[in-house]
């Protein structure tokens, strides 16, 4: 089997997680957890918490391994950011992601003093992994849980996921593009969220930080997907309850809703 390593895939989802809730300005926080399928079994779980107000936000995804996937490459990653807004901008503050992949710690922290990232801690070293990402493609970046904050925010003043931003984690540069593609309805199924939704199509690209040695053509090519955004229960957020993406080693990523609602006390989807 393929390894499959957390991180990774919680980025598969993460450009249709971009349009993660409409909150209303001065809600409380909200968490979703979705369960992710890859070649027809179920390899990850996902929990986002995110706390977006007019002041600030702060995002948090907590991954890990399950099934057979947990068995072949076990691992856990938590993610969390805090930033400010500056007009339609998110302007990340403090950005934390650690997590262990086969035994081997894992840590990346990075702050933006003069709104330009600048790299505190990398476990493992870059150099041992991944090109550089030059530093003048750093500039007027964000990092990609403050990308989800920005455009959750931009759904909820316009009501479309339209838009696009690139991102920079401490080691890869990427570019996505979402674009809104009117509603869908969803067949009632077992254990499964059932609806009207809107539909998001999404295309994001790789533009620096290629690993050494591996297929530059094939990292360069875009990877596609769709993110299904509903109501988890009528009369509460709007928030993605089904995303694929396409995957050069998987195949279709499917993340699911499992469930949703405050902090410590989400429910499943109807």
């Amino acid at each position: 089997m393929i390894p499959v390593r957390p991180a990774r895939l919680a980025l598969l989802a993460l450009p249709a997680l971009l349009a993660l809730s409409a909150v209303p300005a001065g809600a409380q926080p909200m968490a979703a957890t979705y369960t992710v399928q890859a070649v027809g079994m179920t390899v990850m779980e996902v929990d986002a918490t995110l706390d977006i107000t007019d002041a600030g936000y702060t995002v948090e995804f907590r991954t890990r391994t399950r099934g057979v996937a947990a068995a072949f490459s076990s691992g856990s990653n938590v993610t969390r950011v805090e930033g400010v807004w500056d007009g339609d901008r998110a302007r990340p503050r403090r950005y934390v992601s650690e997590g262990v992949w086969r035994g081997e710690n894992r840590r990346t922290v990075i702050e933006w003093p003069g709104n330009q990232p600048a790299i505190r801690v990398m476990v493992p070293p870059n150099n041992d992994e991944r090109e550089e990402v030059p530093a003048d493609a750093q500039r007027n970046t964000v990092d990609n849980l403050s990308a989800v904050a920005q455009l959750v925010r931009q759904v909820r003043r316009s009501g479309s996921c339209d838009g696009s931003l690139r991102a920079y984690d401490g080691r890869r540069l990427s570019e996505t593009a979402a674009r809104t593609r009117g509603r869908e309805s969803f067949a009632p199924a077992r254990d499964e969220w059932s609806g009207t939704a809107l539909r998001c199509d999404f295309e994001g690209r790789l533009l620096a930080g290629f690993r050494k040695g591996e297929d530059l053509e094939a990292a360069r090519r875009p990877q596609t997907g769709t993110a299904w955004l509903g109501e988890a229960s009528p009369g509460r957020p709007m928030i993605p309850v089904r995303i694929d993406s396409v995957t050069r080693w998987f195949g279709t990523v499917t993340a699911r809703l499992a469930s949703s609602g405050p902090p410590g006390q989400a429910r499943a989807g109807n």
